[in-house]
């Protein structure tokens, strides 16, 4: 990381010596946030947020800037369409993530800015010549490797818990400073989070379980106290934790990751239901559950077999299942390769030309097909087992 005298580069890179941008020359303007933040931990550079200090949003219209924002003016460039803010404060007005109210204007500085954001790290500014303003020791947490909150405004966003714990799972070497968690715990037991909506719980979560280290953002969300409030139901212990760690270091998709979450739970369709989890996380949820608990009696049963592909539609769906298998790996021994064959096996039956032999009799046909299967499964089932 670079040292305090020796600034990154701007991230996304620096314009080249001479070359003035006419949209925002005279303005004061700031990259600020993550992209700040993740050039001092020297990693790749992502978007880029801008703040504005000192303009009206009048001024930035005149510029060619477009308006995007609802809550507080936000405006895309006329060329990199990159967004800028106008710096602003905020004050609590209400309950949960949403009772805010918002001031912007040529007095707000940049301190004020800054000191509305959740973590010291997300805190730091950097001006276009590669100055760092840096009011609340972000960069010294970094170093330390430390979330810390700004100031008390922390407590007014339950959403900030939630952030917290994904910032967890991503940079997962970073402790939770003593004083943030106690925060957080007084926030949870005054019921702030209690007022989060569903939708946000979830876009949170699944960006968490799509991290590094997913087990972190569980084990800061359980810190805090905050877990049973958020996903009510779930079942977790350490070893479920590490199979999580496990999926993401096989790069399994955030479907098999959710379904791997709530595989010990005992309503994975309830605690989908609340979090309004996508409905391919929850199709592969429940159809997980029933294949972990019929793969250790499969044996070299061709009729069981038959069932459980039939139950998750694995010949429709090849690429899911392939997924599922890949998820009940990570909890216990599977042979997929075989899995996959005694699937083309059963893909492999004609069943238009089975049903041909029962026209005028429909109601035999699935029956039929179903006995041309196992008769073509059941020689490949007993010389493989299971």
């Amino acid at each position: 990381m670079a040292g305090a005298d020796r600034a990154p580069a701007l991230p996304g890179g620096p314009r080249p010596a001479g070359e003035a941008d006419p949209a925002t020359e005279g303005l004061a303007v700031f990259v600020v946030g993550g992209a700040v933040r993740d050039a001092l931990l020297g990693l790749p550079a992502g978007d880029r947020d801008w703040v504005v200090v000192g303009a009206t949003p009048e001024q930035m219209s005149e510029r060619g800037f477009v308006p995007v924002g609802g809550d507080f003016p936000v405006f895309l460039h006329p060329v990199t369409r990159e967004e800028y803010a106008l710096a602003r404060t905020e004050r609590k007005s209400g309950r949960g993530y949403k009772g805010f109210t918002f001031h912007t204007g040529p007095d707000v500085t940049l301190e004020d800015d800054l000191g509305r954001r959740d973590l010291t790290i997300n805190a730091i500014a950097q001006a276009p010549d590669g100055r760092l303003i840096d009011p609340y020791g972000g960069e010294a947490d970094l170093r330390a490797r430390r979330f810390r909150h700004v100031g008390p405004a922390f407590a007014e966003d339950p959403v900030r818990i939630l952030r917290l714990a994904r910032f967890a799972a991503r940079f997962h070497d970073f402790e939770v400073a003593p004083e943030t968690l106690e925060l957080c715990r007084r926030m949870v037991a005054e019921g702030e989070v209690d007022a989060l909506v569903p939708e946000r719980v979830w876009r949170e979560l699944s960006r968490g379980l799509m991290q590094e280290r997913p087990s972190r953002m569980l084990r800061v969300l359980a810190d805090t106290e905050a877990l049973p409030r958020v996903a009510p139901g779930l079942a977790m212990d350490d070893g479920l934790l590490a199979v999580l760690d496990q999926a993401a270091d096989a790069g399994l998709p955030l479907a098999s990751r959710y379904a791997l979450l709530c595989s010990d739970s005992a309503d994975p369709a309830a605690l989908g239901k609340r979090l309004r989890a996508s409905n391919d996380c929850n199709d592969m949820a429940r159809l997980l559950q029933r294949v972990l608990a019929d793969l250790p009696g499969v044996g070299r049963d061709p009729v069981r077999v038959l069932a459980l592909l039939e139950h998750t539609d694995a010949l429709r769906k090849p690429e899911r299942f392939d997924q599922l298998l890949e998820a009940a790996r990570q909890r216990m021994p599977v042979d997929a390769a075989r899995w996959a064959a005694w699937r083309d096996t059963v893909k492999a039956v004609d069943a238009g030309a089975v049903a041909a032999r029962y026209a005028g009799q429909p109601s035999g046909i699935r029956e039929a097909v179903r006995a041309a299967r196992l008769a073509a499964l059941a020689p490949a089932v007993k010389t493989d087992g299971a």
